[in-house]
C-alpha cells in the first residue's frame, strides 16, 4: 500500500547508560523530491549523516522532512571544552567599545562573555562518537516507526478515496459508452438525410455510393471506442500501482495525465450534449484525484 508524505512521529527516552535524555521528532509534508532538514545540538552535528542514512534505510524517499533531535546531557564524560582566545579578545574589545561609545553600564564580566557560545568549542573523544550514535539511534528508530505507521494509515485512507473516485469515473465512462453507441448507430442515417437535403437545396447530384461512404467515414471519426478502451486500460494500471508497495506518486501523476488526455479527446469527438456534461463531471473527479496524488510518496 502506498504511503502518505504527510505524517508526524515522536519518541523520547533516557538512554540505558543514563547519560542522555533523547527526544526525536519527525514531521513531513508533500514535496516533489526528498528535502530533509536535520536539527541537532551543535556538539552532536556529526550525527546528521548517520540520521539521513537511517531514514533512507527505512524507505523515506519523498517529502519535505524535518528531523529534530534534542539531547539533554545527564552525565557528561570525556568532553573537552576549549576557548577561542582570539575570538574572545575581539568580542571583549567590541563590548568595551560599545560601553565607551554609548556610556553604558559596565557589566562586562566572565558570565556575560560566557553567554556567547561561539567562543567555545567542544570536542568528544572518537570512541564516544559511535557510543553516542548507538544511544541516540534506538530513540530515532522508535520515532521513525511511529512516523511510518502514520504514513501508512494516511496512505490507506488516500488510496481508498482514490479507488472510490476511480470507480465513479468508470461509472461515468459506462454512461458515455451507452450514449455514444446509440449516437453512432444513428449517425449514418441522420447524416445521409442531412446530405441529401443539402444536395436537394443546392440542386447538386452526387453518386449514391459516395453519400453512403461519407456518412460512414464521419460516423467512424466520431466513434470513441478506442478512447474508452484505453481509459479502461489506464484505470486497470491505476489499481495495480495503488496495490504495489513501491513509492508511486510520480507514476500515478503521469498516468493521470494520460487519463486526462483520453477524456479531452472524448469530449472533443462527442457531439452529444449529455456526453459533454458527463465529461465535465469526469474532469472534476480527475482534478480531485490529482490533488490527492500530490500527498502520496
Amino acid at each position: 500500500m502506498l504511503k502518505s508524505m504527510t505524517a508526524f512521529g515522536r519518541a523520547r527516552a533516557v538512554t540505558p547508560s543514563g547519560r542522555l535524555d533523547v527526544t526525536a521528532e519527525l514531521r513531513s509534508v508533500n514535496s516533489r523530491y526528498l528535502d530533509c532538514t536535520v536539527k541537532l545540538p551543535r556538539m552532536y552535528s556529526f550525527l546528521e549523516d548517520k540520521i539521513k542514512g537511517l531514514l533512507a534505510e527505512r524507505g523515506i524517499s519523498r517529502g519535505k522532512l524535518e528531523v529534530y533531535i534534542g539531547i539533554d546531557v545527564i552525565e557528561q564524560t570525556g568532553v573537552e571544552i576549549s576557548l577561542d582566545r582570539e575570538a574572545a579578545r575581539s568580542y571583549i574589545a567590541a563590548l568595551t567599545c560599545l560601553r565607551d561609545s554609548f556610556g553604558l553600564k559596565d557589566d562586562i564580566s566572565v558570565m556575560t562573555v560566557a553567554q556567547n557560545r561561539d567562543l567555545f568549542s567542544m570536542k568528544k573523544p572518537e570512541d564516544d562518537l559511535e557510543r553516542d550514535w548507538q544511544e541516540v539511534r534506538p530513540v530515532l528508530e522508535e520515532a521513525i516507526e511511529a512516523f511510518n505507521a502514520m504514513r501508512m494509515r494516511e496512505g490507506e485512507n488516500l488510496c481508498a478515496d482514490l479507488l472510490k473516485k476511480a470507480e465513479t469515473i468508470e461509472g461515468y465512462a459506462a454512461q458515455i459508452k451507452t450514449l455514444s453507441e446509440a449516437d453512432i448507430a444513428g449517425y449514418p442515417a441522420k447524416l445521409e438525410n442531412r446530405i441529401r437535403q443539402l444536395l436537394t437545396d443546392f440542386d447538386v447530384e452526387i453518386a449514391e455510393q459516395r453519400i453512403l461512404t461519407e456518412a460512414a467515414i464521419f460516423a467512424d471519426k466520431a466513434a470513441i471506442d478506442e478512447e474508452l478502451v484505453r481509459l479502461a486500460s489506464h484505470f486497470s494500471a491505476f489499481r495495480e500501482i495503488i496495490a504495489s508497495n513501491e513509492a508511486a506518486g510520480r507514476k500515478l501523476d503521469f498516468l493521470l495525465q494520460e487519463i486526462n488526455r483520453e477524456t479531452n479527446t472524448i469530449g472533443s469527438k462527442a457531439a452529444n450534449t449529455e456526453i459533454a456534461h458527463i465529461v465535465v463531471d469526469v474532469k472534476t473527479e480527475l482534478e480531485k484525484i490529482r490533488e490527492q496524488i500530490q500527498n502520496l510518496e
